[in-house]
């Protein structure tokens, strides 16, 4: 693997650093498995639709999710195949069991 530029590095951490937000990750799960409206969201995270909305407005800029508009609703998914598998990594990790770490 080569080391990152210093922009990439900055990416990388606001990247982080928006997953830092519980509520907004949780947004970003739900947009994992298929396309998926504001108000769907909202219900699955237990989100008012504005601040899922908002939240949204954030991972677009930082190219995680994107959006899809159909008729009068805008449908959203994870940007690529690399934000579900680092997602889907990080996710394993936490379910890992690490009781042999506590041991010593």
């Amino acid at each position: 693997m080569s080391t990152p530029s210093d922009a990439q590095i900055s990416v990388i951490a606001e990247t982080y650093r928006l997953l830092g937000d519980p509520t907004r990750l949780r947004v970003l799960l739900a947009c994992l498995s298929e396309p998926i409206a504001v108000g769907d969201i909202a219900r699955a995270v237990n989100a008012s639709p504005s601040l899922v909305s908002h939240h949204l407005r954030l991972l677009r800029a930082a190219r995680l999710v994107r959006g899809t508009r159909r008729n009068k609703q805008v449908f959203y998914e994870t940007a690529d195949e690399h934000i579900a598998h680092m997602l889907a990594d990080m996710i394993e990790h936490a379910m890992e069991d690490h009781s042999e770490d506590s041991d010593t």
